[in-house]
This record gives C-alpha cells, structure tokens and sequence, in this order.
C-alpha cells in the first residue's frame, strides 16, 4: 500500500508531524511525501531513519520526493 503527502508550503515542525502520524496509521507500505524545503527533508528523514524505516530521496526543480519505507 502506498500513501502520498503533500507538505509544500509548510513550515517545520507540521511536516514531521504529518508524517509521523501518516507511518503510525500504516501497517507497511511505502509513504510518499513531497517538500520543498531542505530543512523539511533533512527533519523528515532524520525522523523515519531514527524509527527505523528506510528513507529515498529524489530531488526534481527544488522540490523532494522523500519515499519512507515501512516493512
């Protein structure tokens, strides 16, 4: 199952809360999310890494793709 979230425009901490709520709700999957600042990516990925998912990025015009993976 895949879910996406859309965090552009927000400001730190909604992003990772948003997120955050998005994995506990998840059994496994992969979550999308899409954020257009660095700050965002690096709090997002710092929190999925440290919870134990794995975490791909993919940058396209200034924006990121941020795919957390929970097995």
């Amino acid at each position: 199952m895949s879910e996406r979230i859309d965090a552009r425009g927000l400001s730190c901490p909604q992003p990772v809360i948003l997120v955050k709520k998005a994995i506990e709700k998840m059994e496994k999957g992969n979550l999308e999310v899409l954020v257009d600042t660095v700050a965002s990516k690096e709090n997002i990925s710092r929190m999925a890494r440290n919870a134990g998912y794995e975490v791909m990025v993919e940058e396209k015009a200034g924006e990121f793709l941020l795919i957390i993976i929970k097995e």
